[in-house]
């Protein structure tokens, strides 16, 4: 059983300290209803302009169509997310981390970027994987959308104080499920158990900790992850 007075006091994972008084990162404090959403503006004298004023840019589509691209705040595509992703305070509560693989990006439109990794922790019958997907939002805003998609998808529970808004599925003692928007970066990690098959060719759940309480050291991973994506 994993709870958050285990972290509170630990030298390593504060999490009291880490959710509530830390400063939010630089993007979470933007007033979303005031980015200037200019759809109309074409061209390659304005493209030049908005490049000029560091706030917009343009990517070029396969049929020769340009997009608007918004300010991503920092973040960026990355070639090898498994790496940025080192997932310490998970590592803390499921095991030394024992593997890792992913594609890196994906996905690479001017519109949409995205890439995912697998990470394991332990071995043998305490095996324990987490995936992890990192999409950047290169044009359209996933602000007005995010709440509404995290609830359809069961992510009930507000997390404080990592990212601009979070959402977080509690599945008791076999984990949970976190989504996270920042700006125009959206960070997924859902932890989820591993199987084998026996002599049989059945699947045998492997043998993992209590997963309950977890929400604390995956919301410790995606603010060191989001801070990561930002360099």
């Amino acid at each position: 059983m994993i709870s958050e007075p285990e972290f509170v006091g630990g030298a390593d994972f504060d999490g009291r300290e880490v959710l509530t008084e830390a400063d939010p990162p630089p993007s979470a404090a933007r007033d979303r209803s005031r980015r200037p959403w200019a759809w109309a503006l074409t061209g390659a004298l304005v493209a030049s302009a908005l490049w000029g004023g560091g706030l917009y840019g343009y990517g070029r589509w396969s049929d020769g169509r340009e997009e608007e691209a918004a300010d991503l705040g920092g973040y960026r595509v990355v070639e090898n997310l498994c790496q940025r992703a080192g997932l310490k305070a998970l590592e803390a509560v499921l095991g030394k981390r024992s593997g890792a693989s992913g594609s890196s990006p994906s996905l690479d439109e001017p519109a949409l970027a995205q890439s995912s990794c697998s990470v394991t922790f332990g071995e043998g019958d305490r095996e324990q994987g987490v995936e992890v997907v990192y999409t950047l939002h290169k044009v359209t805003d996933p602000g007005p959308e995010f709440g509404a998609l995290a609830k359809y998808h069961g992510l009930a529970k507000p997390v404080g104080g990592v990212g601009e808004e979070a959402y977080f599925a509690d599945h008791g003692e076999d984990g949970g499920e976190l989504r996270v928007l920042d700006g125009q970066a959206v960070l997924e990690l859902s932890p989820h158990r591993s199987y084998y098959e026996d002599e049989n060719g059945e699947a045998v759940e492997q043998g993992v900790p209590d997963l309950s309480g977890i929400d604390v050291p995956m919301a410790q991973d995606a603010l060191a992850l989001l801070a990561e994506l930002r360099k």
